[in-house]
């Protein structure tokens, strides 16, 4: 029978290589989808490295349709954790537990994401997997990957306290003359580009207190190497107002 520790003193660490490092349409954390699954036109890749480069870690993994990512939040590593934090669900006003939700802020930076898995292509040089769904910063470091199992991980009668239903999408896109000039030149390179910044605006990526609010700011947004430039025009509208090439 294994020993529990006596003292915190004896309380182990861990130290973890990254097995996979993602390639993501989000460039910054803002515009992230607060949850997997939201935007299903964000498509990505888990490119394995190092000692998991090796295709015979994921055989038979395409016979899952979705899997388990476990990631570090290296964008909001360096910022350290709180104890309580202001869940957006709850209108960015009322502060809980940091492990009643699921913020970046912890005491170890470890997040969890299941996505869509689309295809596994290997090569003799990489092992990558295709996904999509993803709400996953661009340059994630990747722990560990599961399958996503229906019977055990999907619970039908589970609570879910303040997140119990999935948030409306309840704003409309239109995109502006000038938009959708860009969109014709840029989706000669991503047939599904308009898709994308149509589902990630509609889920409103202003700060939660500012949401079911007018606001006449105008916002910018990374995806890919484009920032795209959008302004509530109505309660319930935004308007795509431009796009264009990021120069790094």
């Amino acid at each position: 029978m294994s020993r529990l520790p006596d003292t915190n003193d004896e309380v182990q660490s861990f130290k973890f290589d990254a097995i996979g490092i993602i390639e993501s349409p989000y460039r910054e954390k803002f515009a992230i989808p607060r949850q997997p699954n939201l935007v299903s036109a964000a498509k990505g890749k888990v490119v394995l490295i190092g000692e998991a480069n090796n295709h015979e870690l994921v055989r038979d993994i395409e016979q899952f349709s979705h899997l388990w990512l476990l990631f570090v939040f290296h964008g909001t590593q360096a910022q350290g954790w709180k104890p309580l934090v202001r869940p957006p669900r709850l209108g960015g006003n009322k502060k809980t537990g940091v492990l009643a939700t699921r913020s970046t802020f912890r005491p170890n930076p470890i997040g969890m994401s299941v996505v869509k898995l689309d295809k596994v292509v290997t090569t003799k040089q990489k092992t990558v997997l295709h996904i999509s769904g993803l709400d996953l910063l661009d340059g994630t470091p990747i722990v560990d990957i599961k399958p996503y199992v229906p019977y055990s991980d999907a619970i039908i009668n589970a609570g879910a306290g303040f997140a119990q239903e999935q948030p409306d999408a309840a704003l409309s896109v239109v995109f502006s003359e000038q938009a959708k000039m860009s969109l014709t030149q840029y989706e000669q390179h991503d047939s599904e580009l308009a898709l994308l910044i149509e589902q990630v605006l509609q889920q409103d990526p202003r700060p939660a207190y500012k949401q079911g609010k007018n606001d006449d700011k105008i916002y910018g947004m990374r995806l890919y190497d484009l920032n795209i430039q959008w302004q509530l025009s109505s309660l319930n509208t935004v308007l795509v107002l431009n796009i264009t090439h990021v120069i790094q």
